[in-house]
């Protein structure tokens, strides 16, 4: 069974745990998901099964978007509601002032990864580190914020995040920024994921939705339609065959192929086959992909 299952994560689950679930509801082997969603987060986590894998990189939309409840006078060690708490200030800010000091974050911004994070120092998982009290000096990152809305919650003293970024922007160290700026500290105490690798949480499926549907396959989204924000090229028979085995494509023999950049090739049968780069200089629709079920 090839192809993408928009899964919507539940709270309290890890991203790995998740895709066993989806392994074992669909019957297939070979999964894995796009983009780790920490245990306590919620929302979009797309599910690959067979030969989707093999398109991950292909994924054509690396913005994300989140909607973020931030809770005004609390710090913690993990910069969210679920580590241990650090600090708790009174808090004297209005709506206008977390407005003001949250457009400061929009655009491209540089962030130090928080300790409770899974990138590598010395080929060690930082939280793992943070776990045993060992702090270590992080590098740096850059991110971009390309929409930061803002609104009260119900409760006092938190506020609702909208925010569209880049790939690898961390919510938390937004968030710790802002409360940081406030002078009164701030966490996160939920994350929701509406937006990932192209996947709407809209169209998601929940776990209990797909456990209990009598053939779960409907909710299986193809390749091809992953991928339909690219522009599509058809191929001669011969030309496919050529494509399929690994050769690139001379494109004075492809119509329709006028800007560089990747497109979905078919065959005359309107078969997809695969991912091809164009080279307009080089005139040549280079191989990136074949399409397999495995």
């Amino acid at each position: 069974m090839t192809g993408f299952i928009n899964l919507e994560k539940p709270t309290d689950i890890t991203s790995f745990l998740c895709v066993a679930k989806v392994r074992r509801i669909m019957g297939e082997k070979k999964a894995g998901h796009c983009g780790t969603l920490d245990p306590m987060a919620t929302g979009v986590l797309p599910i690959m099964l067979g030969g989707a894998t093999r398109f991950l990189e292909f994924l054509p939309d690396s913005t994300k978007r989140y909607t973020a409840i931030m809770r005004l006078g609390v710090t913690t060690d993990t910069l969210d509601i679920t580590g241990t708490v650090l600090s708790e200030s009174e808090v004297n800010v209005t709506f206008e002032d977390v407005i003001s000091a949250a457009s400061k974050y929009k655009g491209d911004i540089m962030q130090v990864p928080p300790m409770y994070s899974a990138l590598n120092k010395d080929g060690v998982k930082l939280y793992k580190l943070a776990r045993q009290g060992i702090e270590v000096e992080r590098e740096p990152r850059p991110a971009t914020i390309s929409c930061l809305d803002i609104e009260k919650a119900e409760n006092e003293n938190e506020y609702i995040l909208d925010i569209e970024c880049s790939s690898g922007t961390y919510v938390r160290t937004l968030i710790d920024d802002i409360g940081r700026d406030l002078n009164c500290g701030a966490t996160m105490i939920s994350l929701k994921r509406t937006v990932a690798a192209g996947f709407d949480i809209s169209s998601s499926v929940t776990l209990e939705e797909l456990e209990n549907a009598p053939d779960p396959s409907v909710y299986l989204i193809s390749v091809e339609e992953a991928l339909n924000a690219y522009s599509t090229l058809s191929v001669s028979d011969g030309q496919a065959h050529r494509f399929s085995n690994g050769g690139d494509l001379n494109l004075d023999r492809i119509k329709g192929c006028k800007v560089n950049g990747l497109y979905r090739v078919y065959s005359p049968e309107e078969k997809f086959i695969g991912i091809g780069e164009a080279d307009l200089e080089k005139g040549t629709l280079l191989f990136r992909r074949v399409y397999q079920e495995r």
